[in-house]
């Protein structure tokens, strides 16, 4: 028994405050993409951060993702989700602030993006897990795809606008008063979760007795005991660590090797969010052409193939925009894919484990970012750059391996949420 996609039937149940939490992560996304442009800015060029400097200060912010991500879904499964996503944004907004006022007091140093990174970090994965966790409660779990392409595609126009706006202010106001803009996002995000009224269900508080160990034990348990959803992880993992790595000096890269001044830089990161928008878009018509899991591994296996025009690039306005087309293509998957694999994850994972299903995702994806960054550190004093690049493109060809021996190659429809209890352990998610 699998589901069928219904648009029309969504639009029609779409609620305020489904609209409400896709407003919510639109407002931290645009700000934060602000960010994305601002902060690597900020480390390179103002305070003159060096590459083992850029590489701590990835490494810091990426660490409270294996540390907190396991708390923080099984907190989310046993308490109510919106004072924790209100919270996680007020306590963003806080420490972001402390950049722009150290800059104008003229105290900023590379130890306080250090300090910010970690609280950031740990703020964005109380909210992450909550947020995500609390999708199936505001959508039935048949339009579950078409609310996540929503989601994805609102993103998508947030991401591609704030680094839009990030490379204006930057050049406008400098990079650390651009930073003001990614407060004032997470302040409007913890103001619309606020107005959300859709109550959760009362099992959701149920255990809050238990031991938050035993929760955390319990839902790892059940993870490992599903095929699919453990398949996917897995390879989400392996493409983040190889993502990671070259992200460490991504940015570095492009800014110091290839010239790229901070408003094209600006501007390949808006291209790449209109790949995003569109992949969003399109993704439930992709998959219901070619079928779930070919969707999910195509999007896999375009983001090493897009990397090659980066190893290979100069720098010029040619080669900025193959790089710009080929990030797009990237990305335009990579939301495809994304939506397709968090659906399928979301429809066939039982209520009661959602936030620890995710958090076992987010420990095991961006936990292992921190040990990518600090391989990244070592790689680039053995090899340089543009070598330690290469061994991250090479490592994402993993989890397209995963998937084509996993059951997810034999996914066409998206499997009936009856399927997590109907289909026996070890056979779910096969047909």
């Amino acid at each position: 028994m699998t589901t069928s996609t219904q648009p029309a039937k969504f639009r029609k149940r779409v609620s305020p405050d489904l609209r409400r939490l896709v407003g919510s992560e639109c407002a931290s996304l645009s700000g934060s993409a602000v960010s994305t442009v601002a902060l690597p800015t900020l480390a390179v060029l103002d305070l003159g951060a060096s590459t083992t400097q850029i590489a701590l200060l990835a490494f810091l912010g990426q660490l409270p993702n294996a540390i907190v991500a396991l708390p923080a879904g099984a907190f989310s499964d046993r308490h109510a989700k919106r004072p924790l996503m209100i919270g996680a944004d007020l306590t963003a907004a806080a420490a972001l602030v402390t950049i722009p006022a150290a800059a104008f007091n003229g105290v900023l140093g590379v130890g306080q993006l250090y300090a910010v990174a970690v609280v950031l970090g740990i703020a964005k994965i109380v909210h992450s897990s909550a947020s995500i966790s609390y999708l199936p409660v505001l959508v039935e779990a048949d339009l579950l795809q078409h609310a996540n392409s929503r989601l994805g595609a609102a993103s998508s126009v947030a991401d591609s606008a704030g680094s839009n706006v990030g490379a204006a202010l930057v050049g406008a106001v400098g990079a650390a008063r651009s930073i003001l803009a990614d407060v004032l996002s997470y302040l409007v995000s913890a103001f619309l979760v606020w107005r959300i009224r859709t109550p959760e269900p009362a099992a959701a508080t149920a255990e809050g007795r238990r031991s938050l160990a035993r929760d955390i034990g319990e839902g790892l348990r059940y993870v490992a005991g599903q095929p699919t959803i453990r398949t996917v992880i897995a390879a989400l993992s392996t493409l983040s660590f190889g993502l990671a790595i070259m992200n460490t000096y991504w940015a570095y890269y492009l800014l110091t090797s290839l010239r790229m001044s901070p408003s094209t830089f600006g501007v390949m990161m808006g291209v790449g969010g209109a790949g995003s928008l569109a992949g969003a878009l399109l993704a439930p018509r992709i998959a219901s052409r070619i079928g779930i899991g070919p969707t999910i591994i195509i999007g896999f296996a375009v983001s090493p193939l897009a990397q090659i025009p980066l190893l290979l690039a100069g720098p010029g306005l040619t080669w900025q925009i193959v790089l710009a087309a080929a990030l797009a293509a990237q990305l335009f998957w990579a939301t495809a894919s994304g939506t397709s694999q968090r659906s399928l994850r979301q429809t066939l994972c039982e209520p009661r484990f959602q936030g620890r299903m995710q958090a076992a995702s987010t420990t095991l994806t961006a936990g292992a970012r921190p040990v990518a960054a600090a391989a990244a550190g070592a790689l680039v004093l053995l090899l340089g750059v543009r070598s330690t690049l290469a061994v991250g493109a090479v490592l994402q060809t993993v989890p397209v391996v995963l998937l084509l021996l996993s059951p997810v190659r034999a996914l066409r429809d998206m499997p009936s949420p009856l399927a997590r209890t109907a289909v026996p352990p070890a056979r779910e998610g096969a047909s």
